[in-house]
């Protein structure tokens, strides 16, 4: 049985990603009481119930106390369990709850950033121990959903790492969460050519302009020879996932292009690959 526990900080996106689980298969129970696990995890083999979700957060009062006992019962039974773990940055969750207008769980005598920092504080051990971490402070619900979808859609996941190639602009910020980051700003803009200017790095003029250059090739035959070598490393050290981030000044065409190539060649290399362009829409 595949099991996957969802869980991460207040306002991060749990419910968005328990609802695009259900959504491809899995049965999914949120807020089950950490000491019920076990048992309901042996209900759901004898019901032949193949992929659950659980998800788990601070509103369960005895979360802390059981979760560890719960796993490590799991695990004497024979389950594997996977956590997957959901944060944002500060100010998003601050701004989040304010659209929302709902109050934070651990905000009841102090404001929304001190009960932020509190959940952060009490999750931190568990943060370490998932499996997975994602940062949706620069997502919206649809590429959230995308996501998690890619992550565990199918049954019969493939056994090598799931690499993350992913495309943003300098100008709004490096990506939290990123094992490597690579600035093509070296590169030769498309901005300043006009008939490229409005088009993305997806474009085929736009690719070949970005890199049929001698600084181009230069760079993508270095960048692959070192993931090449390096990525095997990282699966023999036990690491399921790799993000790797390839940035220009606005997110649109250096490197969309470069993060395509990338993606391109690790497919080829039988890597299982997901390239997302977080500013590609943005503009100015």
């Amino acid at each position: 049985m595949d099991l996957l526990i969802v869980s991460g900080l207040s306002g991060a996106g749990k419910s968005v990603a328990i609802k695009a689980c259900e959504d491809i298969g899995f049965y999914c129970v949120d807020n089950l009481p950490t000491a019920l696990i076990p048992t309901f995890v042996d209900l759901a083999v004898q019901s032949q119930i193949e992929r659950v979700v659980l998800g788990i957060d601070i509103r369960e009062r005895t979360f802390f106390d059981g979760l560890s006992e719960a796993l490590r019962m799991l695990m004497e039974g024979g389950h594997q369990a996977e956590i997957l773990f959901l944060e944002a940055r500060d100010e998003v969750l601050i701004r989040r709850y304010s659209e929302s207008r709902r109050k934070h769980p651990l905000a009841t005598d102090g404001t929304v950033l001190q009960g932020i920092e509190a959940e952060r504080e009490l999750l931190q051990h568990l943060r370490f121990k998932a499996n997975r971490v994602v940062d949706t402070s620069d997502l919206n619900v649809h590429e959230l959903r995308s996501i998690i979808q890619t992550a565990y859609a199918s049954e019969e996941r493939p056994d090598r790492m799931h690499i993350f190639v992913g495309s943003f602009g300098f100008k709004y910020g490096v990506p939290t969460h990123t094992d490597l980051v690579f600035d093509v700003r070296f590169l030769p803009n498309p901005h300043f050519v006009e008939e490229l200017r409005p088009q993305t790095g997806q474009n085929p003029e736009v690719a070949r302009y970005v890199l049929e250059t001698p600084s181009g090739e230069l760079f993508m035959e270095h960048l692959k020879d070192f993931l090449a070598a390096l990525v095997p490393l990282y699966e023999q050290e036990g690491k399921s996932y790799l993000t790797v981030s390839l940035g220009c000044t606005g997110g649109r065409h250096r490197s969309v292009a470069t993060s395509e190539a990338l993606s391109h060649y690790l497919q080829q290399l039988g890597y299982w690959v997901t390239c997302q362009h977080r500013d590609i829409a943005k503009r100015g």
